[in-house]
């Protein structure tokens, strides 16, 4: 492992390495510090991953000239005599915000809930890319793989038939959204807290281009921790005026999204499903069977 990253860093010796175990990337994934006081991250992977790595690597760097507290990248390319291929980027320090947000106070969360939805406004700035199918095409095909998924998967959760219904009802809102850069996978568990109170945003390694509200399709992680940092990051990207079609979207790919995560999660084990079924029923109860279409967590404006 020693000699696969000297020749990474080359003349930039190691100090300390450490592994990585978090999260759920099949990266091998480490924390250096060199002899010259910089602290990096390294991402490596399967050369079979060279393509999706390198396009990865090239999409995150369009976000070099944003204001944004994010791992950047640094180098990029094949190492092990051309068996893996590595990302380099430098480190941000800070605590999980999963794990930071119940400790701080309720105007605190709100305000880190208002940042992260403004990060994230910026984030959708980037343009997709041209070839870009239609988003109703895209999108339908995906509702119609979910559904497949759950529907043929063994594993059941109770009213699930609610949120087909309600997506089927719904379908016709995808009908001309614009789409543009997305980070895939942003929630809480992929967010830091620095010192002096910002938000930081990491693991872009599901990036996608898409609709930008269907970045909130795990925003039930978020709310699940905490309430005022959904709520925030929802009126933080909207800068105070949420319009209405987009509550209406977001419970359509909340519910899309949850109708995949069980057949996901058989191959993680039984703890990951038993996780999984608990989410869908917190989310159809929030949506009171998905009867109505703006969740039970959201706080429009918070005043302590």
């Amino acid at each position: 492992m020693y000699k696969k990253i000297d020749e990474i860093l080359g003349s930039n010796k190691c100090n300390i390495i450490k592994v990585i175990d978090k999260g759920w990337s099949n990266d091998k994934k480490y924390y250096i510090e060199t002899n010259n006081g910089k602290r990096l991250l390294l991402r490596i992977s399967d050369i079979s991953h060279f393509e999706k790595k390198k396009q990865e690597y090239e999409a995150v760097k369009k976000l070099d000239d944003f204001d944004i507290l994010m791992s950047r990248p640094i180098d990029f390319g094949a190492c092990n005599d051309g068996k893996e291929v590595y990302s380099l980027l430098t480190w941000i320090d800070g605590n999980n915000a999963e794990e930071i947000l119940p400790t701080l106070s309720n105007e605190e969360q709100y305000k880190l809930g208002l940042k992260a939805g403004k990060v994230l406004r910026k984030i959708h700035q980037i343009s997709p890319l041209e070839d870009q199918i239609p988003w109703e095409e895209r999108f339908n095909c995906k509702i119609d793989r979910n559904i497949k998924a759950y529907q043929t998967c063994e594993i059941k959760f109770k009213d699930a038939d609610k949120i087909i219904s309600y997506i089927n009802n719904n379908r016709y809102l995808l009908k001309n959204r614009q789409q543009s850069f997305q980070h895939g996978d942003y929630h809480v568990g992929n967010m830091i807290v620095s010192r002096n109170g910002e938000i930081g945003i990491i693991d872009f390694n599901r990036l996608d281009y898409g609709d930008p509200w269907e970045e909130f399709n795990r925003i039930t992680w978020c709310a699940d921790v905490s309430k005022l940092f959904a709520s925030g990051r929802i009126n933080g990207y909207f800068n105070g005026d949420v319009p209405d079609s987009f509550f209406k979207l977001m419970a359509l790919y909340i519910g899309s999204n949850q109708l995949s995560s069980v057949p996901w999660a058989i191959k993680f084990g039984q703890t990951q499903v038993d996780i999984m079924i608990e989410q869908a029923q917190k989310i159809i109860k929030s949506y009171n069977g998905f009867q109505t279409y703006i969740p039970n967590w959201y706080v429009p404006n918070y005043n302590d």
